[in-house]
């Protein structure tokens, strides 16, 4: 049975919006996005997959995944492939600041899919990368 004191914390969590959908944010309104766009259920493990999908650059023969400059642990600093240029962790747990900005993931998305992937990525293969890379 709930008390007086346990009720009143309950609906000042949710008039906050504290654990539910209220405060979406970035991540949350792209996957929405995404999914308006035809994409469905978003997993982890197809994040994970398209993170170590090899790809061979037709141009140059390269072979190119997302973890040859951003790792396989997100949690630690990863490299520019072509300048040596450190990149910042991806994993939202020891770098907030990573998925915090709609435009930022935007513009990111597009330009890692073209040089990874030799193509813009699909609404799914967006939204399963999110969702990986949140998960961490």
């Amino acid at each position: 049975m709930a008390t007086g004191r346990g009720i009143v914390v309950a609906v000042a969590f949710a008039l906050l919006g504290v654990g539910g959908r209220a405060c979406a944010g970035p991540v949350d309104d792209l996957l929405q996005q995404f999914q308006a766009q035809g994409a469905s259920h978003f997993t982890v493990a197809a994040g994970e997959a398209l993170w170590e999908r090899s790809v061979t650059d037709p141009k140059t023969g390269e072979v190119r995944r997302c973890a040859l400059c951003h790792t396989t642990d997100l949690r630690k600093v990863g490299k520019h492939a072509t300048t040596g240029k450190a990149i910042e962790p991806m994993a939202p747990s020891v770098n907030p600041k990573r998925l915090a900005d709609k435009e930022k993931i935007e513009k990111w998305l597009e330009r890692n899919c073209k040089w990874t992937l030799g193509r813009v990525c699909t609404p799914q293969e967006k939204g399963d990368a999110l969702t990986m890379i949140g998960s961490r």
